[in-house]
């Protein structure tokens, strides 16, 4: 398999697939207490993380054949060696299993397909606005619905407003907030999911998100959609020190501080991260 796949076909072929797991996950949410919750490493996992991440492997390998395709997913993940693939999905069923549980709305599902350590096709799915945000490496992004698909554009602040920073419920702490003084006037915003998190900043809802990382990072599957589809909206979706993520390493965590927002405010927070995490004795990138 050589790198001329056709990605438009690819994210055709993807699309029903990603209505079905839509629908799927959405009927689990309707019924969430009676799932058991498990624990995975500090993580809940539920029978609804791992019934689509089942249903969404097996409707994949229907059309991309794991001889050619690799498949990452959050479910069924073993710590090793890249997988040698020439193309990899990272898939993530349910981004944001916390807010499943407590039923906020802001879970997803984050599918991307990855070449030379770079996505190249990106989905989230927020189920419960009905929404697919995907996105094709050089042809932008998109917020698909059922009656059909706008562009999106990550915008600049608006001057004289604060700065509107989407940030976790249950991450972050003390240690983020002080760094968001460092940045004057915001107006933080509680979300779930990563993939909603940037959606909110794709859309125009929110102008910044920032992650610190700390005793836990995010992997592969809980970045690599969402970074696609805030590039192709004209975003910025790098580590604190301006370089893009990779994926499909050994190591699937991401240390480094991530600072998600427009280009224009991306070098500007992205320097005043380094220097409070270094002044602080937080710095956490390797």
């Amino acid at each position: 398999m050589s790198s001329t796949l056709d990605l438009e076909h690819t994210l055709a072929t993807l699309r029903p697939i990603l209505w079905q797991a839509l629908e799927q996950l959405r009927q689990f949410y309707r019924q969430v207490k009676d799932l058991t919750v498990q624990d995975k490493g500090g993580d809940p996992v539920t029978l609804a993380d791992e019934t689509i991440d089942r249903f969404l492997r097996h409707a994949l390998q229907a059309h991309f054949p794991p001889t050619q395709f690799g498949y990452l997913t959050e479910e069924t993940y073993t710590p090793g060696h890249p997988l040698p693939q020439p193309y990899q999905w990272i898939i993530d069923p349910l981004d944001g299993t916390s807010d499943f549980l407590q039923q906020t709305g802001e879970y997803a599902i984050h599918v991307a397909l990855v070449h030379d350590h770079r996505p190249c096709v990106a989905a989230v799915v927020w189920p419960e606005q009905e929404v697919i945000y995907t996105a094709i490496a050089g042809a932008g992004a998109y917020r698909e619905t059922r009656q059909g698909a706008t562009r999106l554009r990550v915008h600049p602040p608006t001057e004289g407003q604060p700065l509107r920073v989407v940030m976790s419920r249950s991450h972050g702490g003390e240690r983020l907030q002080a760094f968001l003084r460092t940045l004057g006037s915001v107006q933080p915003i509680p979300m779930g999911s990563m993939g909603c998190k940037t959606a909110s900043i794709c859309q125009g809802d929110a102008d910044l998100y920032v992650n610190l990382t700390g005793r836990s990072a995010p992997k592969d599957w809980d970045l690599a959609a969402p970074d696609l589809i805030t590039q192709e909206a004209g975003g910025a979706f790098t580590y604190a020190n301006g370089e893009l993520p990779r994926y499909n390493r050994a190591d699937v965590q991401h240390w480094p501080p991530l600072v998600v927002c427009h280009p224009a405010l991306s070098r500007t927070v992205g320097d005043r991260l380094q220097a409070f995490l270094q002044e602080n004795q937080g710095y956490s990138g390797k």
